[in-house]
C-alpha cells in the first residue's frame, strides 16, 4: 500500500512539473539562436584582436570594432554588410585622402568639404536601400574617423593620413574577415530556403484568395481589400531578405533581377487582383456570376488551394511544373472568346494576374535549384527614386551637424574634439534613411553608449588589471558581450536593436584594448565624453530638424505619382510600361505603414491606370484613333476625370460603330477593356485624380 501511495505521489508530482518542464524547454529553445550569437559576436571580437594584436596594430580595437558591427544574426547578412563596409571604408578612405592632398593648409576649407562629404553620403545612404545604404554611409564615417586621428589642435590636416587611411582600411579588413570566418564556420546559412518559403507562401495565398473571390462573385463575394493590403506589406518585407540571401550565394547575386522582377511579378498580380474586385462589385450580381464563372475554369485547379498554415509544399516542389499551368493559362485567358468588353477586361486582368505569379514561380525555381529552370535574360540596373525631398532633407542635417560640432571644436579647443565629429557624422549619417524612426533610434543610441561606456569602465579597471594573458582578457570581455548579443538577436524594434547595437559596437573603442593596455582615467573619461556629446548632438538634431513626417511623405509619394500619371497621359515622358511599373512600384515599397488603407488603393488605382494609358496609346496607333484618345487624356492630365470620363465613353461609342475587319476586331475589344477599366478607377477614386497641382 505504501508502494501504491508513493506511485500516486511520483505520478501527481510529474502532471504537476510537466507544464513546468515544458516551458523551460521551450524557453531554452527560443533563447538557443540568440545565446548563439552572442557567443558568435564574442568570437568574433576576440578573433579579431588577437589578429590586430599579433600584428601588432597601432589601434587594434578598430579590427575588434568592425568585427562587432559586421557580426549579424545571420550569414547572409553579415557577409553581405562585410561586403558592404569594405567597400565604404575604401571610398571614404580615399575621400579623406583626396581632401587632405587637396586642401593641405586650408582648415576653413578642409572641414567645411569633410562635413559637405557626410552631406553627401547621408543623402545617398536615403537613396538607396538595406546593405548599399550601409556602404554609402561608411563613406562617410569612415572619412570622419580617420579625419578625427589626423586633424591637429586646430583643425589641420597631417600629411600622415595616407598610411592612416591605410592602416585603418587593413584594421577593419581584419574584422571584415574574422567575423566571416566565424559566422561561416557556425552557420550554414537559411536565407535562401527561407526567400523560397516566403515566395511560395505569397504566391499561394494571392492565388487561392483570387480564385477563391471569383468563385463567389456575386451577392457572396468577400471583400479582400484588408487581405491585399496585407499582402503588399508582406511583399515590402521580402526586400532585406533578398538581400541576405544573395550574401549567401554567388550564383542569387548574379540572378538578383530574376528576385527583384518576382517582387514587381507580386505587385502586379496585387493590381490586377485589385482591378477584378472592382469591377465584379460595379456590374449587377447576375452578370458578375456569369462572367466570373466563365474566367474561373481558366484558372489552373492547382493553384485554387486555399491559404495553408503551413508552407506551400508543392509550390517548392515543382515550381516548373505550376509555371507551364501558368503559361497555359494565359495564353487560354489571352485568347478567350469575348463578347463584352466586361468579359475582356476580366480575362485580361486575370492574366495578368497569372503574368506576376509567372516570375515568382520563376525565382522559385532558381531559389530551389529546381532542373529545367529557365532563366530569364538579364535586365539592366534602373534606379528608380521615390521621392527626392528626404535624401536633400537628410543631407543638409548632417551637413549642419557635422559643421556646428566642428566649430564648437575649433572655438573651445577641445582635445577631443575630432573624436566627437566622428561620432557625430556615425550617428547621422547611419540613422538619417530611418525616417521617422531615426530620433527615437538616435536617442536609444546615446543611452546604448552611456551603458558601454559604464561596461568599459568597469572591465577595464576594476577587472583588467587583475589579468596577465589573452584567454583571460577574452573570458573577461565575453562577460559583456554575449549577453549583448543575446539582446541584438532579440531585439525586434529599431529602439532596442540600436540601443543594444550601440552598447556592442561602442563597448570596444572605448575599452581600448593594445598589447600594452593604458589606464589613464582622465584619458578614457575624456574619450567617453566625447563620444556622448557627438551622439547627443545627432540626437539634438534629429529633435531640431525632424524627418518628414509619415503622413507628409505618403502625401508627396501619391502627389508625385499623380504627377507622373499626367506626364503619362500627355505623352511628356517616353516611358515604357516597365518604367513606369518601376516607377509606382518603389513608391509602393517606400509607403509609410502609417498609410491608410485608401492611399494604398490609390496608389495601387494609379499604376492600373497608367499601365491601360500606355496599353491604349499602343492600341490607338494600331486603329488610327489617336485623335479620339488624346481629349480624354488631356483632360485627365488637368485633373478634370468627369471630363476625360466622358470622352471615354464617346470614344467606346466610336469602338462600337465601326466596321473593323474582322483581324482587328480583337484590339478594338481590348481598347474597349482598358476604357472600361480606366473609367472604373476615375470613377472610385475622383478625389484624388482631380486633386494636386494641374498640369
Amino acid at each position: 500500500m505504501t508502494d501504491g501511495v508513493a506511485a500516486q505521489g511520483w505520478s501527481g508530482a510529474k502532471r504537476m512539473l510537466s507544464p513546468l518542464s515544458a516551458a523551460l524547454r521551450n524557453g531554452l529553445s527560443s533563447a538557443g539562436p540568440p545565446l548563439l550569437f552572442g557567443l558568435r559576436l564574442w568570437a568574433s571580437v576576440c578573433l579579431a584582436l588577437f589578429v590586430a594584436f599579433w600584428l601588432e596594430l597601432d589601434n587594434p580595437f578598430w579590427a575588434g570594432t568592425t568585427a562587432a558591427i559586421v557580426c549579424q544574426p545571420r550569414l547572409g547578412a553579415s557577409l553581405r554588410k562585410g561586403w558592404f563596409r569594405m567597400i565604404g571604408t575604401l571610398i571614404g578612405a580615399t575621400m579623406i585622402v583626396v581632401l587632405t592632398a587637396c586642401f593641405p593648409q586650408d582648415r576653413v576649407a578642409f572641414l567645411g568639404l569633410l562635413a559637405a562629404w557626410g552631406g553627401v553620403c547621408a543623402f545617398a545612404a536615403t537613396l538607396l536601400r538595406n546593405f548599399a545604404s550601409y556602404a554609402a554611409g561608411l563613406a562617410g564615417l569612415t572619412a570622419a574617423i580617420i579625419a578625427a586621428d589626423t586633424l591637429g589642435a586646430t583643425g589641420g590636416a597631417s600629411t600622415e593620413v595616407f598610411m592612416l587611411a591605410v592602416t585603418r582600411t587593413s584594421e577593419i579588413s581584419i574584422g571584415i574577415v574574422c567575423a566571416g570566418v566565424v559566422l561561416a564556420g557556425t552557420d550554414f546559412g537559411g536565407a535562401q530556403r527561407q526567400l523560397a518559403t516566403s515566395f511560395a507562401a505569397l504566391a499561394a495565398e494571392t492565388t487561392g484568395r483570387f480564385a477563391g473571390m471569383l468563385a463567389l462573385a456575386g451577392p457572396q463575394m468577400p471583400d479582400t481589400r484588408s487581405v491585399r493590403r496585407e499582402l503588399v506589406k508582406r511583399t515590402i518585407a521580402l526586400d532585406p531578405t533578398i538581400d541576405m540571401a544573395i550574401g549567401e550565394s554567388s550564383q542569387l547575386r548574379y540572378h538578383l533581377p530574376i528576385l527583384q522582377t518576382a517582387v514587381h511579378g507580386l505587385f502586379e498580380a496585387l493590381a490586377a487582383w485589385r482591378s477584378v474586385a472592382t469591377h465584379l462589385r460595379r456590374l449587377p450580381q447576375n452578370i458578375a456570376r456569369g462572367e466570373a464563372e466563365t474566367v474561373l475554369p481558366n484558372f489552373p485547379d492547382a493553384l485554387r488551394s486555399p491559404p495553408q498554415s503551413g508552407p506551400p509544399i508543392r509550390w517548392m516542389a515543382d515550381p516548373i511544373g505550376l509555371r507551364y499551368l501558368c503559361e497555359g493559362a494565359i495564353g487560354n485567358l489571352q485568347a478567350l472568346s469575348a463578347r463584352t468588353p466586361s468579359l475582356r477586361l476580366l480575362a485580361d486582368e486575370t492574366a495578368k494576374v497569372l503574368v506576376g505569379i509567372l516570375h515568382v514561380l520563376d525565382a522559385l525555381a532558381l531559389l530551389v535549384d529546381a532542373p529545367g529552370q529557365p532563366l530569364p535574360g538579364h535586365r539592366g540596373f534602373r534606379l528608380s527614386v521615390p521621392d527626392w525631398l528626404p535624401a536633400y532633407v537628410n543631407a543638409a542635417r548632417a551637413f549642419i551637424t557635422i559643421g556646428a560640432v566642428e566649430l564648437l571644436w575649433i572655438a573651445t579647443a577641445w582635445p577631443n574634439g575630432a573624436l566627437a565629429i566622428a561620432f557625430s557624422t556615425i550617428v547621422v549619417v547611419l540613422l538619417s534613411p530611418r525616417g521617422d524612426q531615426a530620433y527615437a533610434g538616435a536617442l536609444m543610441f546615446m543611452l546604448g553608449t552611456a551603458v558601454a561606456i559604464a561596461g568599459a569602465a568597469t572591465i577595464k579597471f576594476a577587472v583588467l588589471p587583475g589579468l596577465a594573458t589573452f584567454p583571460a582578457f577574452c573570458i573577461a570581455i565575453g562577460l559583456y558581450l554575449v549577453p549583448v548579443g543575446l539582446g541584438i538577436a532579440q531585439s525586434r524594434q529599431l529602439g532596442m536593436l540600436a540601443f543594444f547595437t550601440a552598447m556592442g559596437v561602442n563597448f570596444v573603442p572605448v575599452l581600448a584594448p593594445t598589447n600594452l593596455m593604458n589606464y589613464d582615467t582622465a584619458q578614457f573619461y575624456n574619450l567617453a565624453l566625447a563620444i556622448l556629446v557627438g551622439s547627443g548632438s545627432a540626437v539634438l538634431s534629429f529633435r531640431l530638424f525632424p524627418p518628414l513626417s509619415p503622413a507628409l511623405r505618403t502625401r508627396r509619394l501619391l502627389a508625385l505619382t499623380l504627377r507622373d500619371l499626367r506626364r503619362v497621359a500627355i505623352g511628356a515622358v517616353s516611358w515604357t510600361s516597365d518604367d513606369w511599373d518601376g516607377c509606382v512600384y518603389s513608391r509602393l515599397a517606400v509607403m509609410p505603414d502609417e498609410a491608410e488603407p485608401l492611399q494604398r488603393a490609390q496608389l495601387l488605382a494609379a499604376l492600373s491606370v497608367g499601365s491601360q494609358i500606355l496599353q491604349l496609346r499602343r492600341a490607338a496607333g494600331l486603329l488610327a484613333l489617336g485623335p479620339e484618345l488624346d481629349p480624354a487624356l488631356v483632360a485627365l492630365a488637368h485633373g478634370n476625370s468627369a471630363i476625360a470620363s466622358r470622352w471615354l465613353r464617346r470614344l467606346d461609342q466610336h469602338l462600337v460603330s465601326r466596321s473593323d475587319p474582322q483581324e482587328r476586331e480583337p484590339h478594338s475589344l481590348r481598347m474597349r477593356a482598358g476604357i472600361l477599366a480606366i473609367s472604373e478607377a476615375l470613377a472610385r477614386h475622383a478625389v484624388y485624380f482631380d486633386g494636386g497641382d494641374r498640369t
